[in-house]
């Protein structure tokens, strides 16, 4: 990859992901004039349409944006240190555990007494599934094997399957309703402040993988070569699965469960550009946001005025699309 193409190429995705995020403010259940909306953004205007705009749907789209990228750039990192084309952002449990501290939060009422009691506790439960993973395969494999790693995260996710099963036959019907569509994953609980706590979180993190792309690519030859060349095989798996699971599980405690952003986004973006990290990671998560934008807009006008779980629609868009670059990347 040639120093220009990349600014090249990470500016048109940019320029694409400023369009969607020009469409998922502009279109909606509500009807709103492209002049009210500029109006609107600006300050001045109807009141009623500042309110959808600054309350509903801005914060709502950059909700989406952050965690589209995340869940994008975090898929190529999983695929980068498991080696597994198929990795994606909940391959090791941290979705699970998530899931588990969600709907044991619903199950318990806490959802009812405190606004933040379910991001909080979905929080906690990937903490501690990202931690109850590590120490599996620290236990086993002091060099952290990738394939210890995926058999670990697969345990662990089984467990905690299991765990959410049993809260929910112990739910009541609407804790029941609740917690099912929290798993869906959605985004209708968007405000300023979970994109603000999403965006501290996100900045960092974000900030460490990009700095790991010259060991992700050295990775990628193999651990033993990427050793030799001076790469510490062993840290650099550590701060990316650290990284990306912390990164992770602040995803899932806003949106809920969102799937197939952090496995066909890499995709398509090494399918078209190659493998170079130094590419794949910044457009993985342009293109993760874009593609959770443009899929939450279709989540909320498809049916309006009632609205689809957003995880849905990312699935059933996202089953098609891998099936095309899976083939397309099978041929010769």
């Amino acid at each position: 990859m040639s120093a220009a193409t990349l600014p090249l190429r990470l500016g048109g995705l940019s320029v694409l992901l400023l369009v969607a995020l020009g469409t998922s403010v502009l279109v909606g259940a509500a009807a709103l004039p492209t002049r009210e909306v500029l109006a609107g953004l600006s300050g001045s205007g109807d009141p009623l349409t500042r309110t959808i705009l600054m309350e509903l749907r801005l914060p709502r789209a950059i909700l989406a944006a952050l965690v589209g990228g995340g869940l994008g750039i975090c898929g190529a990192v999983f695929q980068a240190i498991l080696r597994n084309p198929l990795a994606e952002p909940y391959v090791l449990g941290v979705s699970g555990g998530a899931a588990v501290g969600a709907v044991g939060a619903v199950v318990l009422g806490w959802s009812v007494r405190w606004e933040w009691a379910v991001p909080l506790a979905a929080f906690v439960g990937a903490l501690v599934s990202m931690l109850l993973v590590l120490r599996i395969a620290l236990s086993v494999n002091r060099r952290l094997d990738s394939r210890v790693l995926i058999l670990a995260g697969v345990v662990v996710a089984a467990f905690f399957n299991s765990v959410i099963l049993l809260l929910l036959t112990l739910a009541d019907v609407e804790s029941f309703r609740s917690a099912v569509f929290w798993m869906m994953g959605n985004l209708t609980g968007a405000s300023w402040s979970s994109a603000g706590l999403l965006a501290a979180f996100l900045v960092p993190t974000v900030g460490v993988l990009l700095a790991l792309s010259r060991p992700l690519n050295l990775l990628a030859v193999g651990e033993a070569t990427a050793h030799h060349l001076g790469a510490r095989v062993r840290l650099v798996k550590l701060i990316a699965y650290l990284a990306t699971s912390l990164l992770v599980g602040a995803a899932v405690a806003v949106s809920g469960v969102i799937g197939f952003v952090g496995l066909i986004v890499p995709h398509g973006v090494r399918l078209l550009w190659g493998s170079d990290h130094r590419l794949l990671l910044p457009a993985s998560f342009l293109a993760g946001a874009t593609f959770l934008l443009l899929t939450d807009t279709v989540a909320r006008t498809a049916v309006a005025p009632a609205e689809l779980p957003t995880g849905v629609v990312t699935a059933l868009l996202g089953v098609p699309v891998f099936m095309i670059l899976l083939l397309r990347s099978g041929r010769p």
